[in-house]
């Protein structure tokens, strides 16, 4: 089991996935996930990517297999960022393509607006705006409902919007169940810091390719108020897909990779 220590208070699990030929020299993806999730939830990533490119797939501190975090952990955009760039270093990666979803898309765009010199492209799915209005004001409430109910009871309450309405049931509950192993501990510190970041004076300094992919009708946005926020990326573009999910990466797994696949490849 792969794993790598970015501090002493972290065991960092990762997968690390090649299927390239091999007598290439392929370029290096990585991809950061969503809250209450892990690097098993690029599945359906995974094999596509990995064809072409070199894939690695850490689990954020806290989260999946890497160490839980106590409540009182300090979370910040830059401790993160170091994580994943010490990780990068280990397995002696200079520069690579950033991928990532959800709340792993606000970090990811903190990440290369502040460490330019690492990031080639980047690609973010299904994320939220900089700044999501009125989110760290309701931070208690949702803090109270995680210690009386669990983090599983807080997935499933809105799991089919997240997934859209044409999502199977059977897989709604999968990832209600899949998020709700996140340990509580990690859940509570992370929901009042990371979760509700704002990032917006972040964008303007992006100066990678920057993909942006949502859905018409994203609980996150409209594609409008998407727009808003992606052109003050100077040098990025925005990919609307037809439904109703904001958990775009699972939703529309095909579509989107071959769109950041496409992406890549032309900036790459």
């Amino acid at each position: 089991m792969p794993t790598f220590r970015p501090t002493p208070d972290c065991e960092m699990f990762y997968r690390d996935d090649d299927f390239t030929d091999p007598w290439t020299k392929p370029e290096t993806i990585l991809m950061l996930h969503g809250n209450a999730e892990s690097s098993l939830s690029w599945y359906a990533w995974a094999p596509k990517l990995a064809r072409h490119y070199r894939v690695i797939r850490p689990d954020m501190r806290g989260f999946g297999q890497s160490s839980p975090m106590p409540p009182e952990y300090p979370w910040t955009m830059d401790s993160l960022t170091q994580d994943f760039c010490a990780l990068m270093d280990h397995l002696g990666v200079d520069k690579f393509h950033l991928v990532a979803a959800k709340i792993g898309g606000t970090i990811a765009r903190a990440f290369a607006a502040r460490r330019p010199d690492r990031v080639k492209t980047l690609s973010v799915i299904g994320t939220p705006p900089p700044l999501r209005v009125g989110v760290k004001e309701r931070v208690p409430e949702l803090i109270a409902r995680l210690k009386a109910n669990g983090v599983e009871a807080w997935a499933l309450e809105n799991m089919g919007t997240r997934l859209g309405s044409d999502f199977p049931k059977e897989g709604v509950e999968w990832w209600g169940h899949f998020m709700g192993r996140t340990a509580l501990s990690t859940q509570l510190g992370f929901m009042g810091t990371i979760a509700c970041a704002d990032i917006r004076e972040d964008l303007p300094k992006i100066a990678c390719p920057t993909l942006v992919v949502t859905t018409e009708k994203s609980g996150l946005g409209t594609p409008e108020e998407t727009r808003a926020w992606q052109q003050q990326i100077e040098n990025s573009e925005l990919v609307v897909l037809p439904g109703d999910s904001y958990h775009v990466a699972t939703s529309h797994a095909e579509p989107a990779a071959d769109a950041v696949l496409a992406f890549i490849g032309k900036h790459g």
